[in-house]
């Protein structure tokens, strides 16, 4: 009976110890454990960067929605996806850990992934089968949710999964840690680069079970089945990860000391009480000097916070606007054809161009010279190249401009008569403008609201609706006048279409070569299958022309604009790590703001023109920068490492000194080894930047608030 618990107890032993086995078996080197973590990142970024890719012209040419509201629901997008890492990292280090929060935001991830893949089926409500769903509530309630479960999704986890990451490897492996950062970053990359060329690829393919339209399930599709596949690769490798217990999240512990100094000074307001040098040293009565110095660092560095969101205003336009003034471009190169969402990939290939020259070239050279090119003049140089891209952006708009069609506004209507009739009509559109058009010709015409036939007794035919293109046919009886209000028109993606004519046993067949953003109607008269023999002469009317400004007129600005970021976006991490090494939630919330500012922009400022808008944001960004310069032109730099030590040597917290040199050697060290990886890390995926840096990987996830 003594025996009885013995081999339950050593089944346990034995399960524990295979266990810690598994989490400690390693291959070349490295854990296992992270081989499962670097794909689930691979496959998680080519979802969101697909997906985002070609978001905006969804929602232009799917929901049919203005470039306006495009432009701010995208913005309000990237915003919560800039915001729900704060979220996802107190849900982490206060609750379910870093493996339950990757895991059950992962899952609502992949939720909202699907189900925006969903929405864009357009077959779903097409009873009419016109190739235009008939409920666009159902469409826009369906994409909503989902861009509202992608968000909490991709913002939860994002200051997780490079932390949990961290947390598999061992202390006699930071070579192998630091090669690990390598790997992670450029999976990152690797994934929103391949995802920006592949997904608008998809888009521009044609599907439809009646009717044959861009391939927006396909475009979304694919993201939503690599997060699927993220989502089962983090699984698998479940058993071998090490999983770390919640440690509780700092930013309480921040909110509460400043709550509390903001009350204490507000009960000892009274000039009885003798004034302290900050308003934050009221609360060291109740919490530890290291962390109100701590705090008081942070503060400082948010206070430089305040113009830099209008950086990311312009920043993010390229997904938006940038987009859409692409599609009013020409994209054939030749021997390739670009689709508009293609051309932001501009940006991460001139990212790995210029950092390299930047670091190795540009800097130096700058300091060779004697130039005092400290961070922040970096950064305030970095708006002004932002600035610059946002006017070399109007000068192409307005070059597009002068090649767009005079579109009837809400209060007009376009008038397109069709004569195919045998003969020459005269046509008067009161009260004094007289056509004559010849048989077999189209004619346009702005601003009427009825026009009469001559020789026909019929009443004026009036229409009824503005801000609508309208064709009137004058067939072989021209006062039988058949009108139609355009409400579809097929939509071809490629620059050559085959068109085949049938009537029974007889058909016709005829290639057409399209422009980019052209319109044609084609008059078939009906006589084509008169005979045994095709004989077809149609007729080809150019609505609107081709496009003629080539997106190659982009490139320019996106090399101003990634120049910006070069100087602004890392520099300016590197120095708030420099300066408050342990919050960096500020950082994020500067990208989130920026975003709500052009949803604000683009809802409320409603410029006429869209190069007034880019002028407008240009200007703006400028003013900001000036400000930002004087503000700079104050600024102290500090030492947190320096001002912590005394406050631990302060409170007999300091180590002996030969231990403290010891550590300042290694953290020398490693401090070094981790701002290279960083540096390259930020500087290759700008949408990662604000949410990892860590000296200590295991740290990672308080560290960042």
């Amino acid at each position: 009976m003594e025996y009885d618990n013995v081999l339950p107890n050593v089944y346990s032993l034995c399960i524990a110890c295979l266990c810690v086995l598994v989490q400690t078996a390693e291959c070349c080197g490295y854990p296992i454990s992270i081989f499962f973590i670097v794909v689930n990142e691979f496959c998680e970024r080519f979802s969101y960067y697909g997906m985002r890719a070609v978001l905006v012209l969804y929602f232009r040419y799917f929901l049919l929605w203005d470039d306006d509201l495009a432009t701010s629901i995208y913005h309000a997008f990237v915003a919560l996806c800039y915001l729900t890492p704060i979220l996802g990292a107190i849900i982490a280090d206060s609750w379910l850990g870093k493996f339950k929060t990757i895991i059950y935001l992962s899952i609502v991830y992949a939720i909202g992934q699907v189900t925006m893949a969903v929405s864009t089926i357009h077959d779903i409500t097409d009873a009419n089968r016109d190739g235009t769903p008939d409920n666009f509530t159902f469409h826009i309630a369906l994409s909503m949710l989902g861009l509202v479960l992608i968000a909490l999704g991709t913002g939860g986890i994002k200051p997780c999964v490079a932390a949990f990451g961290g947390d598999q490897f061992q202390e006699h492996q930071s070579r192998q840690l630091n090669t690990f950062f390598s790997v992670f970053y450029l999976c990152i990359n690797a994934g929103s680069l391949l995802s920006t060329l592949i997904t608008p690829v998809l888009r521009a393919q044609e599907y439809g079970i009646h009717t044959q339209q861009q391939c927006y399930p396909l475009a979304f599709g694919v993201p939503a089945a690599l997060m699927v596949v993220s989502l089962v690769v983090f699984i698998s490798g479940s058993g071998m990860y090490i999983k770390t217990d919640p440690e509780g999240n700092i930013m309480w512990s921040v909110c509460k000391c400043i709550g509390f100094a903001i009350k204490n000074r507000f009960r000892h307001r009274s000039s009885r009480y003798p004034k302290r040098e900050h308003w934050m040293d009221w609360a060291d009565e109740k919490y530890d000097k290291l962390l109100i110095a701590q705090i008081k660092m942070v503060l400082k560095v948010l206070f430089l916070y305040i113009p830099l969101p209008m950086f990311w205003t312009l920043f993010d336009q390229k997904g938006s606007r940038w987009t859409l003034q692409a599609t009013t471009m020409s994209g054939d190169f030749g021997a390739f054809i670009l689709q508009p969402d293609q051309m932001q990939t501009v940006n991460p290939i001139l990212i790995l161009t210029l950092v390299p020259i930047m670091d190795r070239l540009i800097f130096p050279l700058i300091q060779k010279c004697g130039l005092n090119f400290s961070p922040l003049k970096r950064m305030t140089v970095g708006m002004l190249f932002a600035a610059m891209a946002f006017v070399a952006a109007a000068l192409v708009q307005i070059e597009i401009d002068k090649t767009l069609p005079n579109f009837p506004s809400s209060s007009e209507s376009q008038l397109k008569v069709v004569n195919i009739y045998n003969k020459t009509l005269n046509v008067t559109i009161s009260p004094n403008k007289y056509l004559l058009i010849d048989s077999f010709e189209v004619q346009h015409t702005f601003k009427h609201t009825y026009f009469t036939l001559e020789k026909c007794n019929s009443e004026d035919f009036k229409t009824g609706l503005m801000g609508c293109e309208y064709y009137f046919i004058l067939t072989l009886n021209p006062c039988l006048l058949e009108s139609c209000c355009l409400t579809a028109v097929l939509l071809v993606s490629h620059l050559r279409r085959d068109f085949v004519l049938r009537h029974g046993e007889q058909w016709c067949e005829f290639s057409q070569k399209f422009g980019f953003g052209a319109s044609y109607t084609f008059l078939i008269p009906s006589t084509v299958f008169s005979t045994d023999v095709c004989t077809l002469s149609k007729t080809e009317v150019e609505d609107m022309k081709p496009n003629s400004v080539h997106m190659a007129l982009q490139i320019p600005q996106y090399f101003l604009i990634t120049t910006g970021e070069v100087m602004f976006s890392v520099t300016g991490l590197q120095f708030s790590y420099s300066q408050a090494p342990k919050k960096q939630a500020g950082w994020l919330c500067t990208n989130a703001v920026g975003n709500i500012i052009v949803l604000i922009v683009a809802e409320l400022g409603k410029l006429p023109k869209q190069w007034a808008e880019y002028v407008l944001f240009a200007s703006l960004l400028v003013a900001v920068s000036i400000i930002f310069s004087i503000m700079a032109y104050f600024y102290t730099y500090i030492d947190p490492a320096e001002i912590e030590a005394q406050i631990r040597k302060e409170q007999g917290l300091e180590p002996e000194e030969k231990e403290k040199e010891t550590l300042e050697m290694e953290e020398k060290d490693e401090g070094q080894k981790n701002d290279q990886e960083i540096n390259n890390y930020t500087t290759n995926n700008p949408e990662e930047k604000s949410t990892n840096k860590s000296v200590k990987l295991h740290e990672f996830s308080k560290l960042i608030f």
